[in-house]
Order: C-alpha cells, then sequence, then structure tokens
C-alpha cells in the first residue's frame, strides 16, 4: 500500500496512501512539524505584549524526514519551511493557523508535503493545551493501481502477481490534542493524541498517542549562549481496515494495517534561533509490515519468510527501522504586527 503518514501497499501499498506522517513530529502545528511532538514547544503565551498579534516562521534541513518512526523520504534529506500566524485573545488563551511546506519522496510520486492547520493553545498554570486539526496534502500524485503492466507498481515489479500500489490521492484530514506540563525550569512532560477518519485516504481510521519528556542541562555545564536538551517520545499507532482498493487475495474488502509502536530520544543544542538535533528513532515494525504501511517504491523481495496474507508480494522495506538522524532548524517569532 501508500500511505502517507505511512501507507504500504502491497497490492495494497499504504505509505503512499499515508505516507507516514508526518510526520514530523508533521507541520504546522505539528503537521509534521512546526509546533507538536516531542519539541514540546506548541506555542508561546506569555506576558501582555504591544499588539495580540506573532507570526512565527522557520525551516529545517534534516538528514531523513522521519514522521513517527517512519522515513517519508526514502532516507534521504529533506528540507522544511513553516510560518504561523498566532493572535492572543488573552494573555493565557491564543488562536493560531499555520502552513508547511517539506520536501518527500513517497510511492506516489507528490511534488511535496503540504500542512494546512489551525486551532488554541489554552494555558491553565503550568499546564498548556493545544487543540486543533490539519490537512496534510500531497499534490501531484499518480495512480499505482497495480493492473496490467509493472509500471502500474509503485516498485515497478510484480512478485507472485502482486506488488505495491498507491492511490494517486493520498491527502487526509486529522484532528489532535496535546499537552505540556512544565513541572519544573528545567523539566517538561507533554502528550499527543491525534485521529484520523482515513489515513493516507486509506479508508483505514488511526489513532495516534504518546508521551513525551524533555529535560533541560544546567547552564554550568555549557558554554555561553548555548542551550541543550534532553528529551524523547513514546508513542503508538492504532489502524483500522482499508479500502477494497489495498485489498489482497486474502482480504478483498481491504486489510488491517498493522498497529505499531515507535520511540525516539535525542539531544538538542539551541543557540539564539537555531537549533541542532540528533536523535534516535526505531519502531517494532518487521520489514514486511513496513511495507505494508509504506507501499515503498524502493522495496526489495525479502523471501519466503516476508510472505504473510497481508504481504503477499514478500516485499520489505527498511523505512521503518532505526535511524540516527541531524537535524538542523531556525525559529523565530515576530511580535507586535500589525
Amino acid at each position: 500500500m501508500t500511505i502517507f503518514y505511512c501507507r504500504d501497499t502491497v497490492r495494497p501499498s499504504l505509505l503512499a496512501r499515508v505516507a507516514l506522517y508526518l510526520a514530523f513530529s508533521v507541520g504546522v502545528a505539528g503537521g509534521p512539524t512546526a509546533a507538536r511532538g516531542t519539541d514540546l514547544k506548541p506555542g508561546k503565551v506569555g506576558a501582555a505584549e504591544l499588539t495580540p498579534w506573532e507570526f512565527a516562521f522557520g525551516s529545517a534541513v534534516m538528514t531523513d524526514y522521519n514522521f513517527r518512526g517512519i522515513s517519508v523520504s526514502a532516507r534521504k534529506p529533506s528540507v522544511e519551511v513553516y510560518v504561523e500566524p498566532r493572535y492572543k485573545l488573552r494573555p493565557n488563551l491564543e488562536i493560531y493557523a499555520g502552513l508547511s511546506v517539506a520536501s518527500i519522496d513517497l510511492p506516489n510520486r507528490p511534488a511535496a508535503q503540504v500542512v494546512y492547520g489551525a486551532g488554541i493553545r489554552p494555558r491553565f498554570g503550568a499546564l498548556l493545551l493545544e487543540l486543533g486539526a490539519q490537512y496534510l496534502d500531497y499534490p501531484g500524485g499518480m495512480l499505482f493501481d497495480g493492473l496490467g503492466s509493472a509500471a502500474s507498481c509503485t516498485n515497478g515489479a510484480f512478485f507472485f502477481d502482486q506488488c505495491n500500489t498507491s492511490k494517486a490521492v493520498v491527502g487526509f484530514w486529522q484532528v489532535y490534542a496535546n499537552t505540556v506540563l512544565a513541572v519544573s525550569d528545567s523539566l517538561k512532560l507533554g502528550s499527543n493524541f491525534d485521529y484520523s477518519p482515513s489515513w493516507g485516504n486509506s479508508g483505514a481510521p488511526a489513532i495516534y498517542a504518546s508521551v513525551a519528556a524533555k529535560v533541560a542541562l544546567p547552564n554550568s555545564l555549557l558554554p555561553a549562549n548555548i542551550g541543550a536538551t534532553v528529551g524523547g517520545e513514546i508513542g503508538r499507532y492504532s489502524f483500522g481496515t482499508t479500502d477494497s482498493f489495498y485489498g489482497v487475495p486474502a482480504f478483498p474488502a481491504g486489510i488491517k494495517l498493522p498497529d505499531y509502536t515507535t520511540w525516539n530520544v535525542g539531544l538538542s543544542l539551541t543557540y539564539k534561533q537555531f537549533t541542532f538535533d540528533l536523535r534516535y528513532y526505531d519502531t517494532n515494525l518487521s520489514k514486511a509490515n513496513c511495507n505494508v504501511l509504506t507501499g515503498d517504491h524502493t522495496a526489495t523481495f525479502g523471501g519466503a519468510g516476508a510472505i504473510t496474507p497481508i504481504n503477499p508480494s514478500g516485499l520489505v522495506s527498511n523505512w521503518c527501522g532505526a535511524a540516527f538522524i541531524a537535524k538542523l532548524s531556525f525559529e523565530t517569532v515576530s511580535a507586535g504586527l500589525r
């Protein structure tokens, strides 16, 4: 299959379908990126300002775009930019909208990942909430239905009369609820919850839930003007059953996508508006189930042991295994915009 945020198509190919994610911690307000996820920085809601408006923007370059344990850039470097206007209704209540664009490499060959989002951030003392919705778009995708020639397969070949497939349109909606609790000046705890009625336009509903922690290292251990944190996240992605497009001989009406657990841990160094992050990602997905979720167009035959009822081609993907990823990002907030 092919799903963004992670689809794989073995006849079904879900990464193009879900294309992971996104994601990176995906997009604006978390889309795969701007303000959600383990960075535990859902937004600034602080002291009164001259104007209730703020305008956040940033960019990043990374050695691999990893969304919740799965590469959406085919293990290659990626770049991303985002913008997020914010408006403070009260000192402890903010609304926002956002747009992020990232380079990707998914099975249905979309031009980019574009995430549109909006939401609200209320604060209750040390607890910050973030509630919102976003649409993850993958414009320019092509249809690979696995019918006819090998050119109709994302991976360009049939195995046991099966191959990876993907819809042309893999964009999807999701809603989310995140929290950040400032336990102390140096310790923050967070949680993330996302729900999509059709992950990667596959027809399969999806729920992602995770917990995260972030600890600031003492300034005495660091050079002047350098901040450092260590943090990690552990989450669980649970999926329903796809529509018939991703059906296989054993399940022609659609397949139950494999649930999985993912985790990451890393070190971040910050200097002014720049952050360098070095992070380890992994999942408990087998290479065969990774192929089912991603529809990897670079998948290879994994032998008889990789043939399963939901992966009858025996193709395997390395997009879900252990990865060390370096990321350099720039973020800033301009206050007082009129």
